[in-house]
């Protein structure tokens, strides 16, 4: 795996050294007094330089033209001055060039190819990292399929084996029977809505300028189009899909349109997804994958994932830059360790439970197009009140318009619930108040047998110890 302008992790370092032929890094002599920073440190100053800067800068040295043509740096620049007004050139730094001058030659050299430009003896793993990630494939992270997969699924089977119990599921036979599963793919969708702007992450871009992205993007992490107002902007698109039976009953639609936001459409090419994370206000969700394929790494709630470190209160989750970084890094722990995680693929055609609270992490294994949806039923409802009650800060998704303070989100949300459910809730506290009752009992047992264990040692020493212990 050679990088095009010819950066070596530092690992090959003490191979190349080895040879007779060996003339040092270059890194020091082309950078002179430069070469004190880390490579972190020199893209972090580099940052704040404009593209004529970052030009300039690269042709001073063969070292800094590695560093000023890193295509984070002119991903930036593109979009805080263009925003998703440009048409994909193979790498961010072209597209910038070509965006700002229209007259600007560009040879037909596809990213990542070849370069006119070749070191020897440079070592960089900053530099080479998103190269290696771009580079890898997946195939080494397939062999693990444990994620249940059903067809004919009845209802009651589902809310037997998969709702009630919280555990994931993919359901092989529905996305077929829906319009979308026919006619859907990236032409169909730029030929009705390619002018039409949808998001994807920061920007908003048109659907035709990110399809010229979505077929030839080689970046580490690509961008990914994640649009919540899909069906507002696209006129006749909710004709395509309707919500399987699994998952027809939702609560927050008793908010009408105050709700949350809750459906996306989402589509990205090989190698874009989503890192590990809990899915809004814990909710529970379903992905539908319209076409190509997905590959889903999950863990129950109470198992925080490898590489993954969170608060206290699971408010901040701090993960691996790229999904391709964790699958370098720490996929193989997961497989000696335990409990291993809940793996599967969800095929074109395919849908995908994903219960509340679990940690999920999903990578494109090819250019996909999906849609997923985000809900409240009978069975995560309570997990979804507690939530709303006891994390008011954590809430999303919500108007602030509408709720300026989150902690208001609770009680409205309990009484219109409560007009079109009468009687539901009412039960739900009911239980609730036991299980705190039962959660009581259970420490004044094991407290009364410490205290008893006590007292006997007490005695054998020949005094007697008592206490009372009241209902707090």
């Amino acid at each position: 795996m050679q990088h095009p302008l010819g950066i070596k992790p530092w690992g090959n370092y003490y191979l190349d050294q080895s040879n007779n032929n060996f003339k040092g890094d270059c890194r020091g002599s082309s950078l002179g007094n430069l070469a004190i920073l880390t490579d972190d440190l020199i893209l972090e100053i580099l940052g704040i330089f404009d593209a004529r800067d970052l030009l300039s800068l690269g042709l001073t040295s063969k070292v800094l033209y590695c560093f000023s043509t890193f295509d984070d740096l002119w991903k930036q620049l593109i979009i805080k001055k263009y925003n998703g007004d440009w048409y994909w050139q193979g790498t961010w730094k072209l597209t910038y060039l070509k965006r700002s001058c229209k007259e600007y030659y560009l040879e037909p050299v596809s990213n990542y190819k070849k370069s006119t430009i070749q070191l020897s003896n440079f070592y960089s793993d900053t530099l080479f990292q998103p190269f290696l990630c771009s580079s890898t494939g997946m195939e080494a992270y397939l062999g693990v399929e444990n994620i249940d997969r059903r067809s004919n699924l009845e209802l009651s089977d589902f809310i037997r084996e998969y709702a009630i119990p919280n555990k994931p599921v993919i359901i092989t036979d529905v996305v077929t029977k829906w319009p979308a599963s026919k006619k859907w793919n990236m032409e169909y969708l730029v030929e009705k809505y390619g002018n039409v702007l949808f998001r994807a992450e920061a920007i908003d871009i048109k659907l035709n300028n990110y399809a010229s992205y979505y077929k030839n993007t080689m970046d580490e992490s690509p961008l990914y189009l994640f649009d919540k107002e899909f069906c507002k902007k696209c006129d006749g698109i909710d004709d395509d899909f309707s919500v399987p039976e699994y998952f027809e009953e939702d609560f927050f639609s008793v908010l009408g349109e105050n709700r949350p936001d809750y459906r996306w459409l989402i589509i990205g090419p090989a190698h874009s997804g989503s890192t590990f994370h809990k899915d809004p206000n814990s909710t529970s969700a379903w992905n539908a994958v319209i076409t190509g394929s997905k590959k889903w790494i999950m863990y129950p709630p109470d198992i925080l994932p490898p590489g993954v470190f969170t608060s206290a209160d699971e408010a901040e989750v701090t993960s691996p830059v790229s999904i391709m970084e964790w699958h370098l890094n720490f996929y193989k722990e997961t497989q000696k360790s335990k409990p291993r995680p809940l793996e599967g693929i969800c095929k074109e055609g395919e849908i995908i439970f994903v219960p509340n609270g679990w940690w999920h992490m999903v990578i494109n294994l090819e250019d996909s197009i999906a849609i997923t949806q985000n809900f409240v039923g009978t069975w995560n409802l309570k997990n979804v009140l507690l939530f709303l009650r006891d994390k008011p800060h954590q809430i999303s998704g919500f108007s602030n318009l509408v709720w300026p303070n989150s902690e208001d989100i609770y009680n409205d949300f309990c009484v219109k619930f409560k007009k079109f459910y009468p009687g539901i809730l009412e039960k739900l506290e009911l239980d609730n108040n036991e299980d705190e009752k039962r959660e009581k009992n259970k420490k004044r047992s094991s407290l009364w047998e410490q205290l008893k264990r006590r007292d006997g040692q007490e005695e054998r020493k020949g005094f007697t110890f008592g206490i009372l212990v009241d209902d707090e």
